[in-house]
């Protein structure tokens, strides 16, 4: 039987929490780290690259509590919520939805996107794609069409990772062979669709219930084929990421969260892959 681990977008806050997720699980037992696949969007790009190259998770809930942040700690999300506004006009296909929401990232000047690139570069375990299966999503700035990347693909690990947190109007598109990309989550908050075909699914969703994360539609179908698990924010790890799920102040909170989340869901028994 084929398993996949589903890692959702979630900004700083959600990274931190999806690592103290996983960590929590895995000392109560449940390690997902074992997936046969790795699906990766935005934030959960970063955390599938961990998980994918091997990381440990002690190692990572280390450099989450010490991240020390060299941007402004409480960026302003506004615009972003104004570009995902645009995803949920029901007048809109989603293939021209995506594309308005890429011109209007592609209409802010944001500064040099490699920038952006050196900082995930410098904070990645590894610069080449992971032998483990890992797909990171994207979406195109100027045609709106969603596009995935793997190590077959032809596109570098860290520029990939990259484009799939340009959140739109707050980091620009980032380049990839000719072509300019911003973050995944703009087609889903998971895109876990990509996980059709394996038995079982574990989806963690840090913005499953926030106004500016895509609807998780895609569920439906895979369970119509597949065992699938969906695990968002309890009561205790909303509360710990707050309403800016980019304000890097919150981030040792929302780990603690996932930590003492992923333990109590591996006591319940409610998560499995084996």
């Amino acid at each position: 039987m084929s398993s996949a681990l589903v890692l959702g977008g979630g900004g700083i806050t959600g990274i931190a929490w999806e690592v103290g997720v996983l960590q929590g699980l895995r000392r109560g037992g449940v390690d997902l780290t074992t997936a046969d696949l790795v699906v990766g969007t935005s934030a959960g790009s970063i955390v599938g690259t961990m998980v994918a190259s091997g990381v440990d998770l002690d190692a990572a809930v280390k450099i989450q509590r010490e991240e020390q942040e060299q941007k402004s700690s409480r960026i302003d999300i506004k615009f972003a919520m104004r570009a995902f506004a645009i995803l949920r006009d029901p007048s809109l296909d989603p293939l021209e939805a995506r594309a308005r929401v890429g011109a209007l990232a592609l209409s802010v000047d944001l500064g040099d996107p490699d920038r952006q690139v050196k900082w995930f570069a410098a904070r990645m375990p590894q610069q080449e794609w992971p032998e483990r299966r890992l797909v990171i999503t994207g979406v195109d700035a100027e045609t709106g069409e969603f596009v995935t990347w793997d190590r077959d693909s032809g596109a570098p690990l860290v520029r990939a990772v990259a484009a799939s947190c340009a959140v739109p109007c707050v980091f620009p598109p980032v380049e990839i062979n000719g072509r300019r990309y911003i973050d995944g989550g703009v087609r889903s908050g998971t895109n876990a669709d990509l996980a059709a075909g394996c038995d079982k699914i574990v989806v963690i969703a840090p913005m499953a219930d926030s106004p500016i994360g895509a609807p998780l539609t895609e569920l439906d179908a895979l369970r119509e084929t597949a065992k699938v698990v969906v695990v968002k924010p309890d009561a205790g790890a909303l509360r710990a990421i707050g309403p800016n799920v980019l304000d890097a102040s919150r981030r040792v909170a929302a780990l603690e969260a996932g930590l003492a989340q992923g333990a109590a869901l591996a006591r319940e028994g409610a998560v499995q892959l084996s």
